[in-house]
Formats: C-alpha cells, structure tokens, sequence
C-alpha cells in the first residue's frame, strides 16, 4: 500500500511509459485530486486515493460536491479553505520551491469543523473523513487504517480483504496509444460486452 508511483504526463494519475495528452487530463477530474498532483510532484503513493475516497465520502454525507475548483488555483484555495492552510513544517513534501512560496502566499485559513459541516453525521463518519482529508499525504489515513476504522466496522472483514502482492501492470500501460487507439479500445470493450448481454442462454 505503500508504492511510490512515477507520474509520466502532467496531471495525470496513471504509471505508464507514455501516454495520450488526451487521455491524461481526464484520468482525475479536478474536484478529486490530492494537492500532491495539484501541485505537481514527480512521485506519490496511494494516499493520493485516500484523498479522493475523502472527497467522495464528504460529498456523500453532505450531498454536495466539497471541492468543485475551476481551475488549479482556485482548487487550491477552496482546500486550503476548508482543511485549513498547512504550516511551513508540513511543506516538506513539495518539491517545487514555486508551489511552496505560493501556498504560503495564500491567506491563512483555520480548519474546518467537519461535525458542523455535516451536522446530519455521524461522529465516527466525522472523524473517518476527518482523517482521509489531511493536505499532508503523510498525516492522511491509510487504506488499512481506513478499513478497520469504527465507522467501516459492520462491512470491515479482514478475512475477505486480500491485499494485491504486486501492483496491477495493464497491457496498454506499455503501449503508446494515440487518441484513436485509446477510442478503438473503448468501442472493443463496449462490442465485447454487448455481445455477451445478447448472447441468447443456453
């Protein structure tokens, strides 16, 4: 769970040898990208989904999109707004000495009371959404820290939960597809599956 992943085209969430501007700048949509790919660092590990299982998670408690940024700045600002803004010994982590100065630059900002942000919430749905939503990737809930916690304890089956030994490798991460290639491969998967939905029963 810990993986360091490489990150190949700009914005983009995947590890592959080369990929299509296309497809890159659509892999994450903006509201759920952790500020390590916001704020364009070279490496990562799985706590950038942790962050987007936060965003997901608040906007299922609050019906309601958390961080529904137009752009790069002001994804950050509305962040930074609501999780409060990072003190200099947490910006340790970014690599870019330009995006330091800049997060510095933003008006200071005190985290967000979750509880009265989602009033209608559990107290343990606070704290867990609480925790996944960190701006240091290092202070953010694990995965199996996420899995075991009181709020995830009716579904949490440790027994029924394997953990990948290696990560997944897709065929078309080593490819070097264009942006028709990436198309032929959408319209094969949707024929495949069509076939199957009408393949009479025997």
């Amino acid at each position: 769970m810990t993986e360091v992943r490489r990150r190949t085209c700009p914005s983009a969430r995947v590890r592959t040898a080369a990929c299509s501007p296309f497809a890159a700048q659509y892999v994450v949509t903006r509201w759920y990208r952790a500020p390590e790919l916001l704020l364009s660092c070279t490496e990562y590990t799985s706590a950038i989904d942790m962050w987007s299982v936060g965003c997901i998670f608040a906007e299922m408690l609050g019906r309601r999109p958390l961080f529904p940024g137009k752009d790069y700045v002001h994804q950050l600002s509305l962040i930074t707004r609501v999780i409060g803004s990072p003190a200099e010994s947490e910006l340790g982590w970014i690599q870019s000495e330009k995006a330091r100065r800049y997060l510095v630059s933003l008006p200071p900002c005190a985290r967000s009371d979750f509880a009265r942000l989602y009033p209608g919430a559990s107290a343990a749905a606070v704290a867990l959404v609480d925790a996944m939503l960190a701006f240091s990737p290092g202070r953010r809930i694990s995965v199996e820290a996420a899995l075991g916690h009181p709020y995830l304890s009716s579904l949490h089956d440790p027994e029924d939960e394997p953990t990948a030994p290696a990560p997944f490798i897709f065929p078309f991460d080593t490819e070097h597809l264009t942006d028709d290639g990436v198309r032929l491969l959408v319209e094969q998967e949707c024929a495949a599956y069509r076939r199957d939905a009408t393949a009479p029963t025997p």
